[in-house]
């Protein structure tokens, strides 16, 4: 259930920029890929930002129509995980070891603000 570059032509105008197993690619061409590939993901919410997951799986957003509705609680059943929230030194290697037990292929995406960008928390 890999990324194949091939089945859904990811750009590589920015290929000096990202490392090696980074793909960028639009949105409906990721949300194509995850209704193909069904993922089953995991939470990881850690501030504010999990109020706003959980709320995505709710009726209202469906996430279920792409195929991810249902969360996991162990990673081992698990190829996506969301962290959600603010990322502090003490628990990234707590993400790390929880990224570890995830079967491959595994997936991360952050979720809010705080996670991609370290908002009000980036110092």
């Amino acid at each position: 259930m890999g990324l194949d570059p091939k089945l859904i032509q990811v750009s590589h105008a920015h290929e000096k920029d990202s490392g090696p197993g980074i793909h960028l690619l639009t949105l409906e061409k990721a949300v194509n890929w995850a209704r193909k590939g069904s993922l089953w993901p995991m939470t990881f919410g850690l501030a504010c930002c999990a109020i706003e997951m959980i709320a995505a799986v709710s009726a209202r957003y469906d996430i279920d129509r792409y195929g991810a509705g249902v969360f996991r609680a162990s990673p081992r059943q698990s190829d996506l995980m969301i962290v959600a929230g603010t990322v502090c030194v003490r628990m990234a290697p707590v993400i790390r070891k929880i990224y570890d037990q995830m079967p491959e292929p595994r997936y991360v995406i952050a979720m809010g603000s705080c996670a991609t960008s370290g908002n009000i928390y980036d110092s």
